[in-house]
């Protein structure tokens, strides 16, 4: 073993050295010289800012702004320790509305680096720099207002943090994603971006809906929800991206607080859970969200990096960043336009010879979407020839909804339907954006015609979502004091029971009246299903109180109401919901439809997989090389 060192006397040590130890908490690699020297140029009020790169920021970073400026005899100061213009006492640190505010990072880089500064103000004839240190001399210059701080050979005289440095390209490409995660933040400012010599990104001053759609692509900027809300001191604002839009890994996800990109747990834990029951498996949403608050009440000076914050009140924050988000993705893409309008009046959708709806054929599955809903039929809103939308007549769309006591038989032509009268709120506003149905395809699609073309919708997974919602709602409202509305089996349904199951039943009697069973012991092998909720009444009740047995054993009757509620009604609706190559009749279609134009997330399933999709016209006529 080696022999301890030989004790030394304590002693001051050198600046340059406590230098380079701060260097290593703020200089890691090029990338933290980027956002150092970035958030510098906001905080001097910059319009427009220029990164070049050479060699991965390793041999060169230089940036260039049109801010303020800093007069010449205070030049010496920003490469000092502990200078800063942007806090001067304890109330300031507690109360940070800049970026950069430490005062070290220009020192720190001085330290590791060969460092020039350049800076003219509005009021100066010229431009002056410094180069090396504090300690350097400022002398006259050239330049336009603004700053300009140039970094050359990193780590030139610590050669051993040198060779912990990545390739070239990934030194790149840690500095471009730090240049993009600033551009986020600050739309109004123009970025340039180059590497060796060659323009990589430059983006106009924009604003945030521009500016997301250039960096994180047109995949994002067609799947994104808008969001800005408020509530007392805190604002959420940003985009959402739809739960079709989520990728393998959470390389999407930029949260901004008080225009600071931060990494915090609360904030990505509180969004993870408004995606909960929307998002597929593993997959992780996209989002450029931006939080502000009083900074009173946000600590950002818990990490050298700048990239953790903890809030004075977590848990408030928590709570309405969850429900922001959870409130954005409850509209579903079919009805973003606002509100579903209610069925047009019945006036409307007759034509001379009656209705072409016919109401005793509503009850088949109109009665398993929900037990007081009534689905309504309407002619398509679509334009008539030469006033936009689809190019066809309305009687000729009206007499596929034309029906007759018995099915035609194949050979008999299309019959023609009477002419009818849509209202012009209807074209206009396209009250139906799912449209109408056109057929079933192989038992498990609905085909329907829209204003835009081709709706196509999976009816398990469409039924699925909506028994979903309606569960949710109906055992939220039991909660809030209403009861749920139950079915009383006529016969109840028996059947064998192992002794675990038996054993839940008599322990966890009241969470699943609470979720709307009433099972009974008959024998210690027998259990007797006496009662579901109303909604799931023409399920198959033997499995669906297996399934709630499993679940409530194996969480726990408390837990399964609070930590697996959404996964046991999930569970429920998708036992419960349309099976494949289950023949629907046109009236049964139109009325999931309806439905699912009134139910919020209608867009996925409780997995995350889409229930519709749109195939617009433009795109059936490649297809058919129409036009060409």
């Amino acid at each position: 073993m080696n022999a301890p060192p030989s004790p030394r006397p304590i002693r001051a040590l050198p600046d340059q050295l406590i230098s380079q130890i701060a260097a290593g908490e703020v200089v890691e690699r090029p990338s933290a010289v980027v956002k150092e020297l970035l958030e510098n140029a906001l905080d001097a009020g910059a319009t427009q800012i220029t990164v070049r790169l050479e060699e991965g920021g390793v041999k060169r970073i230089c940036i260039t702004d049109n801010g303020k400026g800093i007069p010449p005899d205070q030049m010496p100061l920003a490469l000092a320790r502990h200078a800063t213009s942007k806090i001067a006492s304890l109330d300031d640190l507690e109360n940070v509305g800049t970026l950069g505010f430490r005062g070290e990072a220009l020192a720190s880089i001085a330290s590791v680096a060969v460092v020039t500064l350049t800076s003219r103000t509005a009021d100066a004839a010229h431009a002056w720099e410094l180069e090396g240190s504090h300690l350097g001399t400022v002398q006259p210059s050239s330049g336009a207002p603004g700053t300009t701080v140039n970094v050359q050979d990193l780590y030139y005289n610590t050669p051993a943090r040198r060779k912990f440095l990545k390739s070239e390209q990934t030194e790149f490409g840690h500095c471009a994603e730090v240049v993009r995660r600033i551009a986020l933040a600050r739309p109004d400012v123009a970025f340039t971006l180059s590497h060796n010599g060659r323009t990589v990104d430059h983006w106009m001053a924009s604003d945030m809906a521009k500016r997301s759609a250039q960096i994180l692509g047109e995949t994002f900027a067609e799947a994104r929800l808008p969001i800005d809300e408020g509530s007392g001191v805190l604002r959420l604002h940003g985009f959402a991206g739809l739960p079709t839009a989520s990728k393998a890994r959470a390389d999407c996800q930029y949260f901004y607080v008080n225009g600071r990109f931060v990494r915090d747990k609360l904030l990505v834990h509180a969004v993870r859970a408004a995606y909960e029951d929307v998002l597929h498996g593993d997959r992780f949403p996209s989002y450029v969200l931006a939080l502000d608050l009083d900074p009173a009440l946000v600590d950002v000076n818990v990490h050298p990096s700048k990239i953790e914050v903890r809030f004075r009140d977590g848990r408030a924050v928590h709570q309405f960043v969850f429900h922001a988000v959870q409130r954005a993705l409850a509209q579903t893409s079919a009805t973003a336009h606002g509100s579903v309008p209610s069925p047009l009046p019945a006036a409307e959708t007759l034509g001379a010879s009656g209705p072409l709806w016919r109401p005793q054929q509503q009850a088949s599955f109109g009665s398993i979407l929900n037990p007081s809903y009534t689905p309504t039929f309407s002619p398509s809103p679509f334009a008539r020839p030469g006033e936009g939308g689809v190019a066809q007549s309305t009687e000729r769309y009206g007499a596929l909804f034309a029906e007759t006591d018995a099915p035609a038989p194949p050979s008999y032509p299309m019959p023609q339907a009477t002419q009818y009268v849509a209202s012009s709120a209807a074209l206009a506003h396209e009250e139906f954006p799912l449209g109408f149905a056109l057929a079933q395809l192989h038992g498990i699609y609905i085909l329907a015609q829209n204003s835009k073309g081709l709706v196509l919708v999976d009816m398990h997974a469409a039924h699925e979502r909506i028994l979903y919602e309606q569960l949710k709602n109906a055992l939220d409202a039991q909660i809030s004091g209403s009861e749920m509305q139950i079915q009383t089996l006529l016969i109840p349904v028996t059947f064998y029971a192992d002794v675990v199951e038996v054993g839940t039943v008599q322990e966890h009697g009241d969470t699943l009246k609470t979720l709307g069973f009433d099972i009974a012991v008959l024998s210690p092998t027998t259990l007797a299903v006496r009662a579901v909720p109303a909604l799931l009444k023409n399920a198959d009740a033997q499995t669906l109180a297996r399934d709630v047995l499993r679940d409530v054993r194996e969480f726990g009757g408390s837990r399964v109401l609070i930590e697996r509620r959404n996964e046991l009604l999930g569970t429920l609706a998708c036992h419960t919901a349309v099976r494949a190559n289950r023949i629907l009749t046109q009236p049964e279609m139109n009325a999931l439809l309806r439905q699912m134009e009134s139910t919020e997330r209608a867009d996925q399933c409780n997995h995350g997989r889409p229930t519709w999709v749109q195939v617009e016209i433009s795109a059936l006529d490649k297809l058919f090389l129409r036009g060409q």
